[in-house]
């Protein structure tokens, strides 16, 4: 059984992220409950805000709702063959999903290096704010919302590294409905 606090750190709107990730895979909230060996009350109390689990438990949930999720090869390859900058995570936990080998270039890593891997422990401090804004925006309770633009600063990581610059957040669907974020922009200027 997962262990629940009642107040932690981890993704910002950690409810509204579970609930929009929860519907677009059709899970029920007791569904999603029985996968993760805890009761419906506290799904619901995830979603309203009222319990907020530990950062660990967060990525188990995300990475449990992540399992029901089809490949796209379509979509993956349309943004690894892209000539932009680009990169597709899934949304509620920012695993990567795909890159073009522009942005391979620009993170100074091979194509299929960070595959699966959530990038949120990578992020400056201009995507986490840019990422807490989306409750107050409405991005969660969208099905649709605009895209976000913001720029970010420079960030050297051992595995990656990121461009200063403007980037572009926009919601897109897998196929079995899972929603997924098409990042564009900030890559090393060419001079």
């Amino acid at each position: 059984m997962l262990q629940i606090a009642s107040n932690g750190a981890g993704y910002p709107a950690f409810g509204p992220r579970l609930k929009r990730m929860r519907r677009s895979v059709g899970y029920k909230q007791s569904a999603l409950a029985e996968l993760l060996g805890v009761d419906q009350t506290t799904i619901s109390r995830w979603e309203n805000g009222v319990q907020v689990p530990e950062p660990a438990v967060q990525a188990t949930v995300f990475s449990t709702l992540s399992s029901t999720r089809r490949d796209d090869s379509a979509l993956k390859r349309l943004v690894m063959n892209s000539n932009e900058c680009v990169h597709l995570v899934e949304e509620a936990s920012h695993a990567c999903l795909a890159y073009s080998a522009s942005r391979a270039k620009d993170w100074k890593t091979s194509q299929r290096a960070l595959l699966g891997v959530s990038l949120w422990q990578f992020a400056t401090d201009e995507i986490r704010q840019a990422e807490a804004e989306l409750q107050k925006d409405g991005w969660w309770d969208l099905q649709h919302p605009e895209p976000k633009a913001f720029i970010t600063s420079e960030a050297s990581h051992d595995q990656i590294r990121i461009s200063a610059g403007q980037i572009i957040w926009e919601r897109l669907y897998l196929s079995d409905g899972t929603p997924v974020r098409l990042v564009s922009g900030a890559r090393e200027s060419r001079a």
